[in-house]
């Protein structure tokens, strides 16, 4: 039996969130279990799979909504997921991060009150001493700038996203390259003090101000022009 216009617009989700995974067997139960209760509400949880060679997928299908698999890359998988999602509204998240108490019900809020677009402030967890000031540096400069990183968990309205295009297929900086295509276009992001929480897995593996440098010399170098590609490269 078909559902009428009004009982199909009732049972569509406020919001849907979309986590791109690689190969996170170590923690994508722990993070899924985090987001049970916005589940529970009646929210959407897409997972996406980028080729993982342990058991992500066996430990993610129960525990989400929908798990797809497909090419690898950040910006493909969150595509891929958005394409699906029935939320009137998308939230990024990465495997490693968590959202805070009210998370859902603040970016809601922010949406609702006009804001096309929004992100989080960030606290990162890791061994670094330096890690809260990494953060804090992050946080400032987003609110000054207007670009918003991954690791903050960017929000969307739906509509607003697809009229975008999704994020640019691109092996690095897609969030960035988000950003600055909305600031193009007139739409300031909502800074939401909340914090999610995320590893400093890359921080911790290569040494806090090794990293930091690394990403200041590739942000740099990104503005200044340089290929995405030559800059994942770089990267990695």
């Amino acid at each position: 039996m078909s559902l009428s216009p009004a009982e199909a617009a009732a049972a569509r989700p406020r919001l849907s969130i979309v986590l791109p995974m690689l190969n996170e067997a170590a923690g994508i139960e722990a993070t899924l279990r985090a987001l049970a209760p916005l589940r529970a509400a009646g929210q959407e949880l897409i997972v996406v799979d980028g080729g993982s060679q342990d058991d992500s997928l066996a430990r993610a299908r129960p525990l989400a909504d929908r798990v797809l698999e497909g090419p690898r890359g950040r910006a493909r998988q969150m595509n891929a997921g958005a394409s699906c999602a029935r939320g009137e509204h998308l939230l990024f998240l990465h495997a490693d991060t968590r959202l805070p108490p009210g998370g859902a019900e603040a970016l809601g809020a922010a949406l609702d009150a006009g804001a096309h677009w929004g992100r989080f402030d960030v606290r990162i967890e890791g061994r670094s001493r330096w890690l809260p000031v990494v953060a804090a540096l992050m946080n400032r400069r987003s609110r000054w700038t207007g670009i918003a990183t991954g690791d903050q968990g960017i929000f969307l309205r739906a509509e607003t996203f697809r009229e975008l295009g999704g994020f640019p297929e691109q092996p690095l900086m897609e969030d960035i390259e988000l950003s600055r295509r909305l600031l193009r276009r007139g739409l300031r992001p909502a800074c939401l003090r909340l914090k999610v929480q995320t590893a400093g897995r890359r921080w911790d593996e290569r040494g806090a101000w090794p990293t930091i440098l690394l990403m200041w010399r590739l942000r740099w170098r990104y503005w200044r022009g340089a290929s995405p590609e030559a800059l994942a490269r770089a990267y990695r």
